[in-house]
Parts: C-alpha cells; structure tokens; sequence
C-alpha cells in the first residue's frame, strides 16, 4: 500500500517564501538527473544550458483571476467570503463559501459597500443551490462588465500558507508573462520563474515554445486525507489542447527533441491528452487525472517545477516523475541549502 506519509519531509517553516523576488529569473534553479540522482545548484536563469536547439518547453497559460470576493449578507450585515470556483451560463459561478452556515440556498450577499448601503451595492450574488460537497451555486447580478467589476471588487486567492494580501499594485507578480486565458484560482507556479527576455533567449536557442491551458482549481491546496492514496478522490480541472500545439508537441517528439513541461499542470494536461504511443490529440475535458509512481508517462521528457508541499497530489507527480527516494533525498538537500519553497518559492528541473 502506498501512504500519504510515504511523502512527508519536515519543512521549516521559514523556507515559506512569503513574497516573490522581483526579478523572477534570479530564482534557484536544482537539477536533478533522474538517471543517477545527482543534484546540481544553479540559478533559474542558466535553465538553457541543460535545453538543446529542438527541445519543446510546454507552458500552461492560464490566467488567474481575482477569484476572492468579501462581502456582507445583506439581511444581517455579516462578514463573509466567496471563492469563485468554475464559470457555469448566465454568471452562475460553482464557489466555496465561508462561512458555509450564514449561506443556504436564498441568501444574499453585498458587496463594495457598507451594511446600510447594501441596495447601491455594485455586485450582488445570490446561493441557488447547496451542492453535495458543500459548495455553492451562486448567481452574480451587476451593472457593466463582469470582469471590470471582479477586478474592482475581487483579490488574488493566494494559498493558505500564504500569509499576507498581495498589494493591488502587485498582481501581476502572481501571474506568468504568457498568461493569457482567464479562468485560474491559483497560478501555474513554475512559470512565474519565466521573463519575456528569458524566453526570447530560449526560442533564439533552438526550444521551441507550446502552450496548453488548464485552469487551475484551488483542489490543488486540498490536503490528502486518507492515509492509503488510492483512496484520495482528486479534483477536476478543466483544460485543453489546440492544434498547434499538439502539432508543435508531436513534431518534436517525431524529430527526437525533448517534451520539457514548465509545471504539474502542464503535465497533467499532456497526459490528459496524449494516446498510449504518445501521440497528443486536441480537445477540451474536465481532467482528474491522479499521477503517482507506477504510472507510465507517456508524453513528457522533463519537468520544470516548484517545490511541493509534503503529502500532496504534486510530491506525488513528481516522484512518479523522478522517483520516490530520489525526489525526497533532494528535497532534503533543498532544506539543508536554504532553498525557498512552494508558490513564490525556487524551482526544480528534472531531466
């Protein structure tokens, strides 16, 4: 049996990075070489010397949303919080909610104005529906545009290790430069390491450049409960692939360079996608694909990431990835030079 404490490391909590570094390519970068477990120290800006001319680097370019609304229920006046989840017709959001008892189907919640001022309120949602696992469905009721009206209203749903708000001025920091579909509750972290001149440089290298999309859920924060993971029930994401990049990724493959996804959910994506000779199709899908060791990949040559939280979904993937033994022997190494880990944190390649 495989257990969720398989994938426990002991985590100072001072290696949190709290705040991103403002230039993202000055980040560390460890190379781990999955043949023989050897670990190297760079920096995220020397990423090309381990890249070849036909290489594909495969980006996920989400965009997050200011998805953190407070507001006040308006027949009371009290505090409360909704998460947007998943944009459903006729601006019907699936949400979380908190806190959950203060919101049963038929209340209605303000916001952008104080509790005497709730019939001028600029956004109005109200619950429609209680679904089974707790969450809502919340009908939005606005003047204007919706995403105006979010970005006014809404903050950046940071993780919950996170401690502090990212300034408004900020935002952009919790965004990749190729960000471009709007529709993630969290970033796709990996990629928060790229700038433009450092992808300029790759793409005069020879690496080309493919982009899928997958919206990332806050399921992804969601702890691993059960003690057996095969017990875990993971969470859905939607996301897909168009045509040029699936043509981009199997050209590549065809041609002997080398699949590099920048991130999890760039992986999950491709294997979401990709036929059991490797071959990527096109489409759209809800994934909940669950990658832990003993799955076979079928699509993906390399792997730039963050560091992950122990006993999660993500630790999981990666030691699929690189194994095990390996991965948590050089996230010891990681704690014992000081790296800085999760969201804002380093990054790690595997090759």
């Amino acid at each position: 049996m495989m257990t969720k404490s398989d994938y426990y490391y002991d985590l100072p909590q001072e290696l949190i990075a709290q705040d991103p570094l403002e230039d993202r390519s000055a980040s560390r970068l460890m190379v781990l070489d999955r043949q023989n477990g050897s670990v190297t120290h760079k920096h995220f800006y020397e990423l090309g010397s381990y890249l070849n001319a036909g290489d594909c680097l495969v980006f996920n370019d989400t965009r997050v949303i200011p998805a953190r609304l407070l507001g006040l229920k308006k027949d009371t006046g009290a505090a409360v919080e909704i998460l947007l989840l998943k944009r459903n017709a006729d601006d019907v959001w699936e949400s979380l909610v908190k806190p959950g008892k203060k919101l049963r189907t038929g209340a209605e919640v303000v916001f952008g104005v104080s509790a005497d001022e709730a019939d001028q309120a600029p956004l109005r949602a109200v619950i429609k529906e209680v679904l089974p696992d707790g969450n809502r469905l919340v009908q939005f009721h606005y003047q204007g545009i919706w995403e105006e009206v979010l970005d006014a209203l809404g903050e950046m749903p940071l993780p919950p290790y996170i401690t502090h708000k990212l300034p408004r001025e900020n935002r952009e920091r919790y965004q990749t430069v190729y960000a471009k579909h709007e529709g993630s509750a969290a970033a796709p972290t990996a990629g928060l390491h790229f700038t433009k001149e450092l992808m300029a440089s790759l793409k005069e290298q020879g690496v080309r450049s493919a982009f899928v999309t997958l919206h990332v859920g806050l399921g992804t924060f969601r702890p691993v409960k059960e003690e057996n993971i095969l017990d875990h029930h993971m969470h859905t994401e939607s996301c897909r692939i168009d045509e040029e990049t699936a043509r981009t990724i199997n050209e590549t493959r065809a041609q002997g360079g080398r699949i590099i996804c920048v991130g999890t959910t760039s992986v999950r994506t491709l294997e979401s996608f990709a036929d059991a000779k490797g071959i990527v199709h096109t489409g759209e899908k809800e994934t909940d694909i669950f990658i832990y060791p003993g799955y076979e990949f079928k699509a993906v040559d390399g792997l730039v990431t963050n560091f992950h939280l122990p006993e999660s979904t993500l630790l999981m993937l990666v030691s699929a990835f690189a194994g095990r033994e390996q991965v948590l022997a050089a996230y010891a190494e990681a704690v014992k030079e000081r790296y800085r880990f999760f969201s804002f944190g380093d990054a790690m390649l595997l090759i």
